[in-house]
């Protein structure tokens, strides 16, 4: 290889999808060689050109994980064409202490989501926002909500590679199967547009955005992965197991459950407080 064409390119996509990959992250990586592409504007592909590129990125408005997925996705291509020898090496990130409580989304002001949603007419988006928060699932995930899920009381998901059970609460079990029989959902997903489709990433993204201005919440902390994030630490206090949450979540290493239990400064500076070790 020492151009990239768009058919191996396609060769590519094709490969990531036999091995399993999420559909967003196949989607991601494509993109990503697409602007790697573009950049190199019919140039060889050399190592020298992929350590450029990084140091390019690097004068981007990219935070540095973003730059090391760009990175990971570019190097995944080189590997797939046999090019190991244009493998860069990713930036070296220091593990974050603390985590912007700016940017953290708080449950008093999801139950103003929830209660925004529903006061407006958005039944689904409020029952919606309450299944991925009330499980913890990814945005992904939610097709894995059923009619048959919500009457044994829990889901198989099966993603990445993995099979996993998650339990639905009986509240929620509830508010599923009449949400579905007001719907004459008979089987089959619970959560479906207007067509009967499976709701998109983009549009459950969307309609949560919408409600920001109605429930009086930042537009920045809304988001469905926000909503994952909270029930990881809700959860986490209630029963300070790592290793349980580490497998609710699907996580395969408890590093990336860490990552959603990093406390803001203010939380650190009180349990500092209440150590009692200054007279």
């Amino acid at each position: 290889m020492h151009t990239i064409t768009e058919r191996r390119v396609k060769e590519f996509t094709c490969f990531l999808a036999e091995e399993e990959r999420a559909p967003a992250t196949v989607k991601m990586y494509v993109r990503i060689i697409g602007e790697f592409m573009a950049w190199l504007a019919g140039r060889e592909v050399t190592k020298e050109a992929a350590v450029a590129w990084k140091e390019h990125l690097l004068t981007q408005d990219y935070t540095p994980a973003t730059v090391n997925v760009k990175v990971a996705a570019v190097n995944a291509f080189f590997k797939f064409c046999g090019r190991q020898d244009c493998c860069v090496r990713a930036l070296r990130l220091q593990r974050r202490a603390f985590r912007d409580p700016g940017k953290d989304l708080t449950k008093a002001e999801y139950e103003k989501l929830v209660t925004a949603a529903r006061d407006s007419g958005r039944p689904r988006l409020a029952l919606l926002m309450e299944t991925i928060c009330g499980t913890g699932i990814r945005v992904s995930e939610v097709r894995y909500i059923t009619v048959e899920a919500a009457q044994m009381g829990r889901a198989e998901i099966a993603l990445k590679g993995k099979i996993r059970t998650i339990m639905l609460p009986g509240k929620l079990c509830r508010k599923l199967l009449k949400y579905a029989r007001k719907r004459k959902i008979a089987s089959g997903e619970i959560f479906l547009t207007r067509s009967g489709k499976s709701l998109s990433r983009r549009q459950i993204w969307a309609e949560m955005k919408a409600v920001c201005a109605l429930a009086g919440v930042e537009p920045g902390k809304v988001f469905p992965h926000n909503l994952r994030h909270l029930f990881a630490t809700t959860f986490y206090r209630a029963c300070h197991d790592i290793v349980k949450l580490a497998d609710v979540l699907g996580h395969s290493s408890i590093n990336t459950t860490r990552i959603y239990l990093i406390t803001t400064g203010a939380e650190h500076a009180r349990t500092l407080e209440r150590l009692g070790l200054v007279s």
